[in-house]
């Protein structure tokens, strides 16, 4: 069981970690396509920061803008906040921002740790870096896994049953997608991994060709 101060710490941290990779990361990465669809690195640390960035009536308006769809207020504004920031301003924003109490309108801190953690492997996966995220926090992410919050993110896990070979985890029933828990984590968040991370007979479902 996680509580609500185990989690503060571990957003906190993830957020400092986070921010950490992105300083040092060279020029030309922040311009490579992240594992969120359509966006470069850049755009994925533009959005870890939205929350901190627009209070909530701003948040409101803006998905009015949008006419409700919040996929595409997102996209909008993490493009324009990408654009308007410095890759130095995106880090800082993140780590000066470490203990920001945002949590996504719904989930809770467990959620919130999840955004942080999912856009943190967005980043780190793509680029091939070997960044390790503790397993007390990936544990946290990983009870957050449900098949609701997989039809929101797109991710078509009928008939596949996700099974971690580092950590005693595993989710749903069917053909077994095998894999280290912190790439099996993505899949239930829409996301297609770079080849080689997963194997079984289901996996190229779930991995780039």
């Amino acid at each position: 069981m996680h509580t609500a101060i185990d989690l503060k710490a571990a957003i906190a941290a993830e957020r400092r970690e986070v921010a950490d990779l992105l300083d040092a990361l060279p020029p030309d990465a922040w311009d490579a396509s992240s594992l969120c669809a359509g966006w470069r690195v850049r755009e994925v640390a533009a959005h870890m920061s939205m929350g901190f960035r627009y209070a909530f009536p701003q948040q409101a308006r803006e998905l009015l803008k949008a006419r409700g769809n919040l996929h595409r207020m997102t996209d909008r504004l993490a493009r324009k906040d990408a654009a308007a920031s410095s890759t130095r301003e995106l880090a800082a924003f993140l780590r000066d921002n470490a203990d920001h109490p945002w949590k996504p309108p719904v989930g809770g801190l467990a959620l919130a740790l999840g955004h942080d953690v999912i856009h943190g492997l967005d980043i780190a996966t793509a680029l091939g870096l070997d960044r390790r995220v503790p397993e007390d926090r990936l544990r946290a992410v990983l009870a957050t896994v449900a098949p609701r919050s997989a039809k929101f993110f797109g991710a078509d896990l009928t008939g596949i049953a996700l099974h971690a070979d580092d950590l005693d985890w595993s989710f749903g029933t069917g053909t077994p997608v095998y894999g280290a828990a912190q790439d099996l984590v993505l899949v239930p968040f829409g996301r297609t991994l770079p080849p080689g991370r997963l194997w079984g007979e289901g996996s190229g479902r779930f991995t780039a060709a």
